[in-house]
């Protein structure tokens, strides 16, 4: 190395640096589940949102035939809110975790971090009493489950008011 340096023989730094790693993506699957009986749903699509941002990100999500979703989010992501859709994307469903709220549409933000280490299931404002005790759905670690219902007339009726 002594011979090379008095020679001026030394690799050019474009010749030695080593490549940057380009941080991996995070990969979340959903699972849609209908909050009140707990079977699965195909929902015509999910929107994704990251890091309280207004924009969705359709090209993160590849949605399978059987209705689970796979999200691949940027690295640096630490949050995420989901929303599904039904009647050929013209309706979104009602995420369970708000849906006795007068604000049915808004936004709640899951921790990226939170569901790849130990997996998340949705908190269900939808299911009955009495079927509450029957359904019993757990979620794998990087495995987010979404508990959702369809609009119904008194959702329609609020709406209006």
């Amino acid at each position: 190395m002594l011979l090379a340096a008095a020679t001026g023989a030394l690799p050019s730094t474009a010749q030695t640096a080593k490549p940057a790693h380009s941080p991996k993506p995070k990969v979340i699957t959903v699972r849609v589940l209908d909050g009140r009986t707990g079977e699965r749903i195909v929902p015509n699509n999910v929107m994704v949102r990251v890091d309280r941002h207004t924009e969705s990100n359709i090209e993160w999500v590849k949605l399978a035939d059987d209705g689970t979703a796979t999200l691949t989010l940027p690295a640096a992501t630490t949050s995420f809110a989901v929303h599904a859709t039904y009647e050929n994307g013209t309706e979104f469903y009602v995420n369970c975790d708000v849906s006795k709220q007068h604000e049915m549409e808004r936004d709640t933000w899951y921790p990226v971090d939170g569901v790849l280490a130990e997996g998340l299931v949705m908190p269900s404002e939808c299911d009955r009493a009495k079927n509450a005790r029957d359904v019993k759905i757990e979620a794998k670690p990087g495995e987010f489950v979404m508990l959702v219902r369809k609009h119904t007339w008194r959702d329609h009726v609020e709406e209006i008011r």
